[in-house]
């Protein structure tokens, strides 16, 4: 498994733990990366994902809830939404991680974390905000 990989299902359980907290409970990224087995090449990429997640819900979550017909947010399981908002993060706004990386990476996870039919419900929503995308900007799946 990648550094890569490791990060982002590094930052899904951060996300995950920081979730069901609630508002009482803020999570200190560093703390959390103590109590866990965690690589230490993985911190930094978890870290911006978590990050960036974190600064730009309101627009990650309006961009889901947008592609996800008949689902409002708070209907998903906590992993999928949260897999979801990764992998929007990284298809908006990390320049460096092609389209299909972002989505092949999210089912990917889904499969590991989730139920069956978690990693075709998020491919769905991914891919159909990819294609919208694409067709806006004229990338291709592959170069974006």
């Amino acid at each position: 498994m990648g550094t890569r990989r490791k990060s982002r299902e590094l930052a899904l359980q951060a996300l995950y733990q920081e979730e069901l907290a609630g508002q009482a409970g803020h999570l200190d990224f560093e703390e959390f990366c103590i109590h866990f087995q965690v690589s230490k090449k993985a911190i930094p990429y978890a870290r911006k994902l978590l990050e960036g997640v974190q600064e730009k819900r309101d627009e990650i979550n309006q961009l889901i809830s947008r592609f996800a017909e008949n689902w409002r947010l708070e209907r998903m399981s906590v992993i999928d939404r949260n897999i979801l908002r990764l992998a929007v993060y990284e298809l908006h706004y990390q320049d460096d991680v092609p389209t299909s990386v972002a989505i092949n990476e999210a089912v990917e996870i889904a499969k590991r974390y989730s139920t069956d039919d978690s990693g075709p419900f998020i491919n769905g929503i991914l891919d159909g905000m990819a294609r919208e995308e694409m067709a806006g900007t004229g990338k291709s799946a592959e170069t974006s």
